[in-house]
């Protein structure tokens, strides 16, 4: 699923992958979220309630670009650089094409279906 984003402002392409995890976060479309540092790897914020995590994939090493959700925490992350070890409770939920510098600036995503 294609969908519109933009971070502080700039829109970026991005798209959703087909897993029932990034079709609940379609469902709470538009959303925008404001976003703080994690590690130097990642850009997290939170949505307004928890994505359902039924019918999950194996687990999954995130890449710079990817959009996540770790679910323990209930938060969404975009990474700017590739991530740890595979974890069972990060879901990958699509990618953003745009620069990872981009991405670690970030400090508001806003997400939209697209027309």
């Amino acid at each position: 699923m294609n969908i519109r984003v933009t971070l502080d402002g700039t829109p970026v392409e991005a798209v959703l992958n087909d897993s029932p995890a990034a079709r609940d976060l379609a469902a709470m479309l538009p959303l925008t979220v404001a976003l703080e540092d994690f590690h130097g790897t990642e850009r997290i914020g939170y949505p307004p309630r928890k994505i359902s995590t039924s019918g999950t994939s194996a687990p999954a090493v995130a890449k710079a670009g990817d959009i996540a959700y770790y679910a323990p925490w209930g938060n969404l992350a975009l990474f700017h650089k590739d991530g740890p070890a595979p974890s069972p409770d990060l879901l990958i939920l699509g990618r953003l094409d745009t620069d990872p510098d981009a991405i670690a600036r970030a400090r508001k995503i806003t997400i939209q279906t697209a027309p």
